[in-house]
């Protein structure tokens, strides 16, 4: 395949794309943009995409052998499902903001780890630390413009695993280095 072009493996392809998707409704909804529409109206979403499917993904990429994307997508499973069954759940914002912060040390983790994949593989990674670094401390602070500040780096992030996982399956130009069984959008 041309070096050009994003090549990946299925659970690359298949996490990205619900990571992306997921990511997308969850930041779209955190920026207010779209009238009566929340990061928490995303949590059916995330629980069952972004949270049982993409944890199952990264069990079939850990099975295949990809350690990188069944350690990222299985962790990230877990992130999404605890959060879309636990958001509403009347925690306080403290509580959130600290498991945002949480949270965010496994997408910097993540961001460090896909290194070899290029820069748009960390593109994702890194966006969604962000995200979750401004919208743990918007909770913390009770700041709504740095909560939506966070929305639109999860928004960014959603879009760039979203391309990243439809250029492997259309065979479009990936915007990294192709490394197929890379983590994050590179695949």
């Amino acid at each position: 395949m041309n070096k050009d072009v994003a090549s990946g493996n299925g659970t690359s392809t298949l996490g990205n794309l619900a990571l992306g998707l997921t990511l997308l409704a969850f930041g779209l909804g955190g920026t207010g943009v779209i009238d009566n529409v929340a990061a928490a109206d995303a949590a059916g979403l995330a629980t069952w995409v972004g949270g049982v499917a993409l944890f199952l993904v990264g069990l079939l990429a850990l099975r295949a052998g990809s350690t990188g994307d069944g350690t990222a997508f299985t962790a990230l499973g877990a992130f999404w499902f605890t959060w879309g069954t636990g958001v509403g759940g009347g925690a306080s914002a403290d509580a959130v903001g600290l498991f945002l912060l949480l949270w965010a040390l496994l997408a910097l983790t993540l961001t460090l780890a896909a290194s070899g994949g290029g820069l748009f593989g960390q593109g994702v990674y890194g966006l969604l630390f962000l995200a979750l670094l401004l919208s743990g401390i918007a909770a913390l602070a009770g700041n709504e413009g740095l909560g939506k500040a966070g929305g639109w780096v999860a928004a960014l992030a959603g879009l760039a695993a979203w391309y990243g996982a439809t250029a492997a399956v259309a065979g479009w130009p990936a915007l990294g280095r192709a490394n197929s069984g890379s983590t994050a959008a590179a695949a």
